[in-house]
């Protein structure tokens, strides 16, 4: 029997011009924020948490685009500036709360180990220069996810940003329609999986 195939779309998120709300001062927003950091260090953040760590807050003293409150989650947290949610607490029963609160406003949301209330999850990304590759487990095994993560940025080469820039150049040199310039890429680039 075949397994079922993962049917995730993969979208790369400018996070620096949207906001994003994680709503948990523990160590799974600790997790949540570090891995947007990751992503982009200039991340719009707003973190909403009964208590909020002092990793937590260390992260958030060094990136004046965080903010943090000390408070019971309420849906007004949810304001108009707010464009993606992260429930990220401990309890099931506030990351529903959560949930409910962004689906109210038609927000994307991700719910903490709960795929199944997930519009989203955040997939491991191998980043080098301008290369940024996704990688999703369908929820299923956020460890697999993160050990090929951790091969990928080993067998990468460090100067792929100069085989991009050159690519690019290339590609806009191409005179012809779609469908020949995608030949011509395709049988110059053939050579990197031989």
């Amino acid at each position: 029997m075949q397994s079922p195939r993962n049917n995730l779309f993969p979208v790369f998120l400018k996070l620096s011009q949207l906001k994003v709300l994680i709503v948990g001062g523990g160590f799974v927003g600790q997790e949540k924020l570090e891995a947007l950091l990751k992503n982009d260090p200039k991340a719009k953040v707003k973190i909403v948490g009964r208590e909020v760590s002092d990793p937590l807050i260390q992260l958030a003293a060094k990136n004046r685009n965080i903010q943090w409150v000390v408070k019971p989650f309420g849906p007004t947290d949810i304001d108009s500036t707010i464009d993606v949610v992260i429930a990220a607490t401990d309890s099931r029963e506030v990351n529903l709360r959560v949930r409910n609160a962004a689906k109210a406003k038609k927000l994307l949301v991700n719910v903490a180990d709960t795929p199944d209330l997930c519009d989203f999850y955040l997939g491991s990304t191998v980043t080098k220069g301008q290369l940024k590759i996704g990688i999703s487990t369908n929820g299923q095994s956020p460890t697999f996810a993160k050990r090929f993560r951790e091969l990928l940025e080993e067998a990468l080469p460090e100067d792929t940003d100069e085989l991009l820039k050159n690519l690019n150049h290339f590609r806009n040199r191409l005179k012809g329609d779609f469908a020949s310039k995608v030949s011509q890429l395709n049988e110059l680039t053939s050579s990197l999986i031989k």
